[in-house]
């Protein structure tokens, strides 16, 4: 009896020991083909969304470029001569740039955005603050163009940054 307990101990054994080793290597196998899929699909992925996030980014610089204050005057010429009424062809016309193109947040960064907004508002802001010192369309004009020239641009500053924030997609 102990001969045949032994004899089958001696089968069972070998045959247990590889099954276990075969589950651990096709389970690891099995792992790492997922891992591999899962790796490839991220990358798939990442180079579908490439060109959009790109153009994204396009489409914000050059946001940034037709609110730039000396660009903006060059296409948005007053009415008449009243610096209130210009003000608002302005900014009106801001916020219609802006609309145009509020949806390119879903693919540019947080911090770009974030940069985006704090430039127009900053335009917005100023070119306010220079209304109040203006007593026409005329001298409005003339002082955003020599206050946005001697400063720091928010435009300028926000198209620096989203440049540096596209590179970083490559």
């Amino acid at each position: 009896m102990e001969d045949k307990l032994m004899d089958s101990i001696s089968y069972v054994l070998p045959a247990i020991v590889t099954g276990i080793v075969a589950y651990y290597i096709l389970s690891a196998f099995i792992r790492q083909d997922n891992n591999e899929r899962k790796f490839k699909a991220l990358v798939e992925k990442k180079r579908d969304s490439l060109p959009m996030k790109l153009q994204a980014y396009e489409r914000m610089l050059l946001f940034c470029e037709r609110i730039n204050p000396t660009k903006l005057l060059l296409r948005v010429k007053p009415i008449g001569t009243n610096s209130e009424n210009y003000l608002q062809l302005l900014i009106a016309n801001i916020e219609q740039e802006f609309e145009h193109n509020f949806v390119q947040q879903l693919y540019v960064s947080e911090a770009s955005w974030e940069a985006i907004l704090k430039a127009k508002l900053a335009i917005v802001t100023k070119i306010k603050k220079l209304e109040e010192q203006s007593k026409s369309a005329s001298d409005l004009r003339e002082n955003i163009l020599i206050d946005f020239n001697n400063g720091d641009n928010p435009s300028n500053l926000t198209i620096h940054f989203l440049k540096q924030e596209a590179k970083k997609l490559f």
